[in-house]
């Protein structure tokens, strides 16, 4: 059986925490990516 004490149970926590931490901050660097990359067409159009 799984070692079910608080210690375990709050470590366990707080790496499928730290992962979608992660998951989070690829998905948001490829949101700023693909904003600048408008924002530049957009700058270069009102020239």
């Amino acid at each position: 059986m799984g070692d079910r004490s608080p210690k375990s149970t709050q470590k366990k926590a707080s790496q499928k925490q730290s992962k979608t931490d992660g998951v989070n901050q690829q998905k948001q660097a490829l949101i700023n990516a693909q904003q600048a990359t408008k924002a530049k067409i957009a700058a270069n159009k009102k020239k």
